[in-house]
């Protein structure tokens, strides 16, 4: 089905599944403990081994050699793989740094090498006993001192952009604003660990892993291991979090499959905990550069965005002033990214990657200019709303009500009561309440899926999708049970199975709305099939009840199967909508803290986060999707950092004692408002993404908080009390 004109009325618009708050379909199975990841998947007649990884201990050179005669001889070792017996191999296509293979370090903890052993007690003993000899090289492990030698990102990134004079437009305007703000190297951090078990049958191989995107690892997993992709087989039913983390293929994946191969046994590989921030991927850092002009009106007449940010060689960009480029209006504008190469583990995407650092900056700058214009934040960001694409006004946005999401969350968050800074006190707490705006651009992927219809009247999808605790599996039910009819316990969904059509997976904030587009297609395709049976018109057939109406003749839908059944497969496809309008999801997040008047420490006393992002498919799991981001943004703005050794090069906190996420304690009452929106120029679905949305902006609400609590401005996250003791006695 090709998506090239906006979606009209349609079967989804009866809202009768489709739109309502049903728990998720999968959610007994994992609560009850009966949902198998990828390391728990169990088969007695397949006796698994385990696999346990060893990683570089250096950050740059070169592997002379490896001593694997104690490890092999240790008990119940069955192989050892190291990086120098495999060679060079081809990297896959989404890899900046490579996964194994071949004598170059290109980051610590890189994969040097597996051992397989009957238990996983042996398998790391024998790994401890292995003996790696390197040639050390000097890196670059520093971004601050890197930032001279960054050179401008490839072009596919769209580095830089200008409209009108920004530089005079700068110079001339009554208020300005230049300030430098930072963000550092983050963990996704997920719970499930990066996990694979696989097993090989002559030349073919079945790995089960924790995996966003099917067909991606699939693909570069067979040009890895050199072999075709028919040869491989990937399936991940149930993965607990990615983030962005699990995007691409991983290492564990391909040391289960080396293993496996080596041992002639299945082999289970998780990567230990302590491994997986240097050699999985991380949210760069990022030193970020903005310049606002307004006049006395408070109207932006200049705006200037520049971060840098740094990758391995051949990596790319932290595209950290993509929302500048659309959110507030202003005739004269400039953004541009510069890229050091840092011989760190590989930067890439982490949860709303450009936008959630970015706004951790402009949505802090926006106040401050706001403040020296002397208006309020609220008005200062509708004052400067725009309706149409600030660098190129012919472009209208599809949907966009900001201010929308502006006023409601200030009637419903008592923004009127907001303190003057520093002025409230409740005993030692000193009081602040925070804004920040929201701002996600809707992605659109090419999605897939296969509908059957089977003789009891049973609806099964199937489909590559992925569900990393969003809720696929249950949206995707509900979108096949309003397009046929039926109710959702008449349908079966079936995801994370290479056999299956190639969806968009789970990234980006693509997920829910394409995914759904896709079975969407497929039920289409399925409709007219059923239709053709029945001898209806499939323009005129009304499914609904169970049955397939049309005139005064009603059927039963199952009648339809036969024996054999009838299969709806198809495939959405994207026209040109997004050239002509931009599609971008918005919203408004708030926050009051306490801070201690002595101590410095920070707590969130509450939060609400208004969102306009197309039809909500659910309002339980868009919920809970943006509740956990509004968590995450917690962590962003006062405790995650990963900690850099700047001399050898890795992250010092590689745990999560000392990588610190939010715990229950740190998050008081969330409340999410969702305004009611659809948008025709997105999908058939009319419905865009929302769980990366729901962190855009949330740190930047937590700093203008602590702002307006203690009149102490932190620039530079995390927010840590060391920030703020300073010139808390003052306060105080």
């Amino acid at each position: 089905m090709q998506f090239d004109k906006p979606a009209t009325i349609n079967p989804i618009d009866q809202l009768k599944v489709v739109g309502k708050p049903i728990h998720r379909i999968d959610g007994e199975l994992k609560t009850t403990g009966r949902a198998r990841y990828a390391y728990e998947w169990h088969d007695k007649n397949m006796p698994f081994v385990y696999g346990y990884p060893v990683g570089a201990a250096i950050a740059k050179g070169q592997v002379k050699s490896i001593d694997t005669a104690a490890a092999k001889k240790s008990p119940g070792v069955l192989a050892v793989v190291t990086t120098l017996d495999v060679g060079d191999l081809e990297k896959g296509k989404f890899n900046t740094a490579k996964l194994f293979g071949g004598s170059e370090i290109q980051h610590y903890h890189q994969a040097v090498a597996v051992v397989v052993a009957e238990t996983f007690e042996q398998a790391r003993a024998a790994a401890a006993l292995i003996k790696v000899d390197y040639e050390s090289e000097q890196g670059s492990y520093d971004l601050r001192a890197a930032m001279p030698s960054a050179q401008k990102p490839d072009e596919s990134t769209k580095p830089e952009t200008a409209v009108g004079d920004f530089e005079s437009a700068f110079k001339s305007a009554a208020v300005t604003l230049e300030e430098t703000y930072t963000t550092p190297d983050q963990s996704h951090s997920m719970m499930e660990p990066h996990a694979s078990i696989a097993v090989w049958d002559g030349d073919e191989v079945t790995v089960w892993t924790s995996s966003q995107m099917i067909d991606w690892w699939r693909t570069d997993l067979a040009t890895t291991l050199g072999v075709d992709k028919e040869k491989v087989h990937l399936m991940s039913p149930f993965i607990g979090g990615g983030f962005g983390g699990k995007l691409f293929l991983r290492a564990d994946a391909v040391l289960a499959a080396f293993g496996s191969k080596a041992a002639g046994r299945p082999v289970k590989v998780a990567l230990p905990r302590p491994l997986m921030p240097n050699n999985t991927t991380h949210r760069p850092a990022t030193i970020q550069r903005i310049r606002i002009g307004a006049g006395r009106d408070g109207k932006i007449t200049a705006i200037a965005h520049e971060s840098w940010s740094g990758d391995l060689e051949g990596g790319g960009p932290e595209t950290a002033v993509n929302q500048t480029r659309l959110l507030y209006a202003g005739a004269n504008r400039m953004t541009a990214m510069h890229l050091a190469t840092l011989d760190l583990p590989e930067g890439n995407a982490m949860r709303a990657p450009g936008e959630a650092p970015g706004l951790m900056a402009l949505e802090i700058a926006i106040d401050e200019i706001a403040e020296k214009v002397g208006m309020d934040p609220i008005h200062f960001r509708i004052l400067n709303d725009t309706q149409v694409d600030p660098e190129n006004p012919e472009r209208p946005f599809s949907m966009r009500n900001l201010i929308g999401c502006l006023k409601l969350g200030a009637e419903k968050f008592g923004w009127s009561e907001r303190p003057k800074t520093a002025s409230r006190r409740d005993g030692d707490w000193l009081i602040g309440m925070g804004v920040a705006a929201a701002f996600r651009d809707n992605l659109v992927m090419p999605s897939g899926a296969r509908v059957k219809l089977a003789k009891d009247g049973v609806v099964t999808v199937e489909t590559d999708m992925t569900d990393i605790g969003t809720g696929s599996y249950t949206i995707i039910a509900q979108t096949a049970a309003e397009m046929m009819g039926v109710g959702i316990d008449k349908v079966a969904v079936q995801l994370g199975d290479s056999r299956f059509p190639v969806s968009a997976g789970s990234g980006g904030q693509f997920g829910a709305n394409s995914s759904t587009s896709g079975v969407y297609a497929a039920c289409v395709k399925l409709r007219e099939a059923v239709a053709a049976k029945l001898g209806f018109n499939s323009e005129d057939a009304v499914f609904a009840d169970g049955e397939v109406r049309s005139g005064n003749r009603s059927v039963p839908l199952a009648d339809a199967a036969g024996e054999e059944g009838l299969v709806g497969e198809d495939t959405i496809e994207w026209g040109d909508l997004t050239k002509t309008h931009q599609q971008s999801t918005f919203g408004a997040h708030f926050v009051e803290v306490g801070v201690d008047a002595f101590t410095g420490e920070t707590r969130i006393r509450r939060m609400l986060a208004v969102c306009a992002a197309g039809r909500i498919l659910n309002p339980i799991t868009a919920r809970s999707q943006v509740i956990g981001a509004m968590t995450m943004g917690a962590g962003g703005a006062l405790s995650e950092e990963l900690a850099v050794d700047t001399r050898r090069g890795f992250f010092v906190n590689h745990d999560l004692a000392g990588y610190e996420v939010p715990v229950h304690a740190d998050i008081p009452h969330q409340e999410v408002i969702f305004l009611d929106e659809t948008d025709p120029m997105s999908s058939p679905m009319k419905a865009k993404g929302v769980g990366e949305l729901g962190l855009c902006g949330v740190s930047a609400a937590i700093a203008n908080a602590i702002y307006n609590a203690t009149g102490v401005r932190v620039r530079h996250y995390p927010i840590t009390l060391d920030k703020l003791l300073g010139e808390l006695p003052d306060v105080a």
